[in-house]
């Protein structure tokens, strides 16, 4: 089995996000005949003198009268080495939500910037909150470098313009990639009108970007999705508990302790769709059996006994606040945390961060739509968390309206 790579897009307006994901696709033949066929045809209906690909991934009518993106769109395609998952995020002020929403998962961004604009306010906006997200990797994609003449002047000065503001950031990985997403410079393959640049092509990296590290395979984390209890005759006695491992290495064997109620145990056996394994690591869904037979229910999270999550009800949160109505302190919200849900209240608002410069505001009682803050909660039950930082997957909350379930925002515990 191939290994998966999420990707992400990021940047300002008409940076050509997602010209790029359609260039990717056509260029690795991952298209049907009649996909490229309608986009003919619509561009032709349009007047485009050439086939617009943006309009792969741009599918609503909105998008396409106005050439933006407004929600993010998921895109799959493989190549023998990897496969992919795009997420084309919107690159407008107002639509930052949509872009936490497909950046929360990925394992890279990629960061486009038009190569006659340069670095833009939304470009640094669009970087601070992969920044937040702990995103492991970033590519800087100069994109339009066909409009520029390819000028290695240019490409340069915006390279050296990000790095200044990256160094405020915790952006670890991040490589720059001169292209042309619509003339497919760079993009699939090395372009011969970039002679002085000596990189990769943005396929070839995103093929070879080594991610297994990035991983937790320290912390053993296993929220219980579902008890298991077929009740049949060939399986009258089976009690096992499914879920998807969020940190860690789980073997047979293993002494481990359920929490919150912090009774001990030892792994008997794991389980997979394809039958019994002898190990499971992230992001893996299996079923785990143990040795005795214990109170576990959806909710509960199997640890190891001298490596345990913090188990509390007060929590700091930084917070991207995704609701029209704002959040303020003594509001009451619902917690989704890995598979527990609980009640909250909020018992501060700390500040607001002022993304352009990164300052922080602590004169705010409330955050708006869009707005990056710092809070604290209260829940009514403990939750068996870490860092957002060591544990992207048990660091992570979202804030739902109890009365109608809509997700009012995301969580990422300090």
């Amino acid at each position: 089995m191939t290994e998966l790579l999420r990707v992400a897009t990021a940047g300002s307006v008409d940076d050509g996000k997602s010209t790029l994901i359609g260039r990717l696709l056509y260029d690795t033949k991952s298209l049907f005949s009649d996909q490229l066929a309608a986009v003919e045809r619509t561009s032709r209906e349009r007047g485009d003198g050439y086939v617009d690909l943006a309009l792969l991934t741009d599918g609503l009518r909105a998008e396409r009268e106005q050439g933006i993106t407004i929600d993010v769109a998921y895109r799959y395609f493989a190549t023998p080495r990897r496969s992919f998952i795009l997420a084309d995020t919107p690159g407008h002020v107002q639509y930052t939500r949509n872009m936490v929403t497909g950046a929360s998962t990925a394992d890279l961004a990629l960061l486009l910037v038009d190569a006659r604009k340069g670095v833009l306010e939304q470009t640094r906006r669009h970087a601070f909150l992969a920044s937040l997200l702990r995103v492991p990797h970033m590519v800087l994609c100069v994109n339009k470098m066909d409009l520029v003449d390819f000028d290695r002047e240019v490409f340069e000065k915006i390279k050296e313009d990000f790095r200044r503001f990256a160094t405020k950031l915790e952006i670890v990985d991040v490589t720059t990639i001169p292209i042309s997403a619509l003339s497919g410079d760079n993009v699939v393959s090395r372009s011969p009108s970039t002679p002085w640049y000596d990189g990769s092509s943005l396929l070839h990296h995103l093929e070879e970007l080594h991610i297994a590290s990035d991983r937790n395979l320290i912390d053993v984390r296993f929220p219980v999705q579902w008890v298991v209890r077929p009740r049949t005759d060939e399986l009258h006695d089976y009690r096992g508990y499914a879920g998807q491992v969020a940190g860690g290495v789980l073997k047979p064997g293993d002494d481990v302790i359920v929490l919150p109620s912090g009774l001990s145990t030892r792994v008997a056996g794991i389980d997979s769709f394809d039958g019994p394994i002898s190990e499971a690591f992230p992001p893996m869904s299996v079923t785990v059996r143990l040795e005795d037979d214990l109170d576990v229910s959806r909710g509960d999270m199997i640890a190891r006994p001298n490596n345990q999550p913090t188990v509390g009800q007060d929590l700091q949160l930084m917070v991207s606040w995704m609701a029209d109505a704002p959040l303020r302190r003594r509001a009451r919200i619902g917690i989704k945390h890995t598979t527990r849900s609980v009640r909250a209240m909020v018992t501060d608002v700390s500040y607001r961060v002022d993304i352009d410069t990164l300052h922080r505001d602590e004169s705010v009682e409330t955050l708006g739509l869009n707005d990056i803050g710092r809070i604290a909660l209260r829940t009514t039950s403990p939750l068996c968390y870490d860092p957002y930082r060591r544990n992207r997957t048990t660091g992570s909350v979202l804030l739902i309206d109890e009365s109608t379930g809509a997700t009012l925002g995301a969580g990422m515990i300090l």
